[in-house]
């Protein structure tokens, strides 16, 4: 009897064990339950990212509302998140849950990008009656550069007064920011009879020389004339060739005023890019003003019109409203460089660094800068009077500290 009581215990015992999982199972967690499906029609939104341009590598997160017959969606409501291509972009969670009515993730771009891609993301929630969705694109970019000054030096280059001798003193007090003057000694056009303007060459110089600077100086050159229209392409290669002869070894480029939009005279700038290209490495900058059509922003030897294009050149309030998307999206190919804006009617020191914040924006991707509080008629003919706060602005700009106080 004592061995059938023996037997019996143990049996007992592995069946009590074998009812709680065995001996050795030490995870004993349920499941989680599913996410709940909720029955009324369901809503997905982006809450649009206030960047929607990155750089290869960049990370960005996501926001994503989801509403349920027109309330927030209950707590662990699931969103899937897809990107197209795939391989442009990873996110984490892909399948985030909401809390309050909102799901995140986070977007992280690849690191082998190239610039100039798009992709976009795709939000998709699911109820027992619907399925709803949103979708966003994002552009690739490259890596941005320093932001630079591009000044309008239309103004006089005589005596101790002259705004050169003011624009040579910023450069010196701020060595960092690389200042590109556009020197107009002759109006844009230059003949065979031209002379040298002796005050313009010393001043030219002493801005070159302004020690541990890169600053350089372009030769502004007219395209077309109010009284005859369009210059011939052959008076224009004359300036080109006219201002390296009088200015030996000073000028680092020339501006081409009066570019056009269309693809009327794009074969005309063309030419007279090639024919810049073909006298050594000198920079052309082309003012069309406005953006012009994409073949504009080819800088591809044979088929390009410039390096740099003024994207923008008029007021500072209208500069607000400007905007790259959705029809020139073209400009996130290019380096940030590439796209300059001019402004006149900043009125005030605060109204420059607004629209300073705005051109060095990815959106905007512009990269060459210049405010005035000057007004339309003669905006160029002075620097302005916060010419040492745009300095200072575009310095802490670039070195992410504190803007100057106004």
């Amino acid at each position: 009897m004592h061995n059938k009581h023996r037997i019996a215990t143990l049996l007992a015992l592995t069946a009590a064990l074998a009812g709680c999982g065995g001996g050795t199972d030490k995870n004993n967690t349920p499941a989680p339950a599913p996410a709940p499906v909720p029955s009324a029609p369901i809503g997905v939104n982006f809450v649009l990212p206030s960047n929607n341009v990155l750089e290869a590598g960049a990370s960005d997160g996501l926001v994503v509302n989801v509403s349920v017959n027109g309330s927030p969606a209950p707590n662990g409501t699931n969103v899937t998140l897809e990107v197209n291509p795939a391989a442009a972009a990873t996110v984490a969670p892909v399948a985030p849950s909401t809390v309050g009515g909102v799901a995140s993730a986070t977007l992280s771009v690849g690191s082998s990008v190239a610039a100039s891609a798009t992709f976009q993301v795709k939000a998709s929630a699911v109820s027992q009656s619907n399925t709803a969705m949103d979708m966003v694109t994002y552009y690739v970019r490259p890596t941005p550069k320093a932001l630079q000054v591009l000044v309008p030096a239309y103004f006089s280059s005589t005596g101790t007064s002259s705004p050169w001798n003011t624009l040579t003193a910023g450069a010196t007090s701020y060595p960092d920011v690389q200042i590109t003057a556009i020197a107009n000694p002759h109006n844009g056009v230059i003949t065979a009879s031209t002379k040298v303007d002796a005050d313009a060459l010393k001043a030219i110089t002493a801005f070159k020389a302004v020690t541990g600077t890169t600053n350089k100086v372009v030769g502004y050159v007219a395209t077309a004339s109010g009284s005859s229209g369009e210059l011939s392409v052959t008076d224009v290669k004359a300036t080109i060739d006219n201002y390296l002869t009088l200015y030996p070894g000073v000028l680092d480029g020339f501006f081409l005023d009066g570019m056009s939009t269309d693809s009327n005279r794009l074969v005309y700038f063309q030419d007279i890019y090639s024919y810049v290209q073909g006298k050594g490495s000198y920079k052309v900058i082309g003012n069309p003003g406005t953006y012009p059509a994409a073949a504009y922003a080819s800088a591809n030897s044979g088929t390009g019109v410039a390096d740099v294009l003024v994207t923008y050149a008029g007021n500072a309030a209208a500069y607000q409203a400007i905007d790259p998307q959705p029809a020139h999206t073209w400009v996130y190919a290019k380096d940030n460089a590439a796209q300059a804006m001019l402004l006149h009617t900043a009125s005030t020191c605060t109204d420059m660094q607004t629209a300073l914040a705005k051109a060095n924006s990815p959106r905007m991707n512009t990269g060459m800068v210049y405010a005035t509080n000057l007004t339309i008629g003669t905006p160029w003919s002075a620097l302005p009077t916060y010419w040492p706060q745009l300095l200072g602005t575009v310095d802490a700009i670039n070195k992410k500290r504190t803007l100057p106080s106004c």
